[in-house]
This record gives C-alpha cells, sequence and structure tokens, in this order.
C-alpha cells in the first residue's frame, strides 16, 4: 500500500483532518500524513500562486509514489499533481472535487463567477467573516451542517489566519482554472467522494469526473455537502481504506 497524503481545501488548516486521521488509523490502520498548502498554517507560499508552483512545493520531498487526497482546492491540485508528477502520485482520492470551480457557459456545475468575485472582493473588508461566509456556505442542506460549522469555526479560531493575499490567491485559481480538456491525460485509479447535496460544487461535476477520467469510481454520500469527510466519516474513511488497499 502506498503512503496516504492529505490536502486540505482553501481557507482551511491541516488539522480539519484530524478525526479523519484518528479514524484511519483507529479502525484501519493506516497512518495518513497531512500537508498544509504553501501559505498556510505558517508555511511559505510561492511566489507566483500557480498550480504549477503550488504541486511542485507540496511534492517537492515527496520520493516515493503516494496516494494522494485532496479535498476541494486541495483536489483541484492533487488532479494537477496527477498529471505533472505522475511518478510520484499513485492513485488519487478527490474529495468534493471538480475540473472547473466556476460556472461556463457549457459548465453549470459549479459557483457562478459573480459569487467568487463577490468573495474575493470581501476578503480585502474582512477576512475572517468572508472566511467563515464560505465555511456556512459549504455545508448548507448536510444533515449535520450546524455541527460541522461549529467545530470548523472552532478549529479556525485557533489556527493562524493565511495572509488575505494567499486567500484572494486560492480564491482566484479557483475563479480561473478549468482542467476539463486536460483530465483524461490522468490515468492513475482515481475514487470520488462527493456529497449529494454539495451546494458549491454539485453532484454532476463528480459524476462527469468519473465518466471522464480513465480509471474512476464515485461514492456518493447521500446526506452530505461540501465536507463529507466530517459529516460521514465512517463511510468516508471506510471507502478510503477500501480504496488504498485494493
Amino acid at each position: 500500500m502506498n503512503p496516504l497524503l492529505l490536502w486540505h481545501g482553501w481557507g482551511m488548516h491541516p488539522a480539519v483532518w484530524n478525526d479523519m486521521r484518528a479514524e484511519l488509523a483507529q479502525q484501519h490502520g493506516i497512518d495518513a500524513q497531512v500537508q498544509a498548502l504553501p501559505g498556510y498554517a505558517q508555511t511559505k507560499a510561492p511566489a507566483s500562486y500557480t498550480l504549477d508552483a503550488l504541486v511542485d512545493q507540496m511534492l517537492e520531498h515527496v520520493s516515493s509514489p503516494v496516494t494522494l487526497c485532496g479535498w476541494s482546492l486541495g483536489a483541484m491540485l492533487a488532479l494537477h499533481a496527477a498529471r505533472r508528477h505522475p511518478q510520484r502520485v499513485a492513485r488519487l482520492i478527490l474529495i468534493s472535487g471538480t475540473p472547473c470551480f466556476v460556472q461556463k457557459s457549457d459548465w453549470p456545475h459549479g459557483m457562478p463567477a459573480a459569487a467568487m468575485d463577490d468573495f474575493i472582493a470581501a476578503l480585502a473588508d474582512d477576512t475572517g467573516s468572508t472566511r467563515k461566509r464560505f465555511v456556512a456556505l459549504s455545508n448548507q442542506n448536510d444533515v449535520h451542517a450546524r455541527t460541522i460549522s461549529r467545530t470548523l469555526t472552532q478549529l479556525l479560531s485557533t489556527a493562524p489566519l493565511p495572509a488575505t493575499d494567499v486567500l484572494a490567491a486560492g480564491l482566484t485559481l479557483l475563479r480561473d482554472t478549468d482542467m476539463r480538456a486536460t483530465v483524461a491525460d490522468i490515468t492513475q485509479a482515481t475514487l470520488l467522494l462527493h456529497g449529494a447535496h454539495d451546494p458549491l460544487m454539485p453532484l454532476a461535476a463528480a459524476q462527469w469526473l468519473a465518466h471522464s477520467l480513465p480509471q474512476a469510481q464515485l461514492t456518493r454520500l447521500p446526506d452530505s455537502a461540501h465536507t463529507p469527510f466530517m459529516s460521514d466519516l465512517g463511510a468516508c474513511a471506510a471507502a478510503i481504506a477500501g480504496f488504498s488497499h485494493d
């Protein structure tokens, strides 16, 4: 089994994986490792906040092939890492993943571009409140929405807030990235975990990935929104463990 590496999402912190790491270790004997996105958790951000620069920095010290698990922005970075560094990424797990975060004329499965621009503009006025708003929005319609939002808010309140320019650059990356033309080049076996009620990334985005990636399988979490690994921890951990041991 390849080592399992976990990448978090925009505005978050590696500690969002604490319960998942414990579940994987205690129930499945898997010692997962976490990694902060560049510019988060007091890590250095690259001079140019591009997909290439981010995945190059994050995989710089990864020598043996890993199973790479990314959530949200982390999932988009994981997709890019698999294509750019196939010798280092043996398998992919994409949680709330998408090839294109915002809507386009031929892509209805995302956030409206105007809404994303509003988030970017709001960061300059109040970074902390904008992140809280993003957390609340992402968990709408989840059966455990209040609990998840409360847990994330408490966790993030004790973690250092990333610099505003790092957060803005991350949202800009989400807004401008469209991988639909290249996902067919990603040949690694891939597990997609997606909440049926995700308000940011509709389930249709994951269904598109399941159809377009050469070796993908989709697990739908029926009661979850954008944070299924917190909403349905046991099911997600079991799916990750089963896929990792295949």
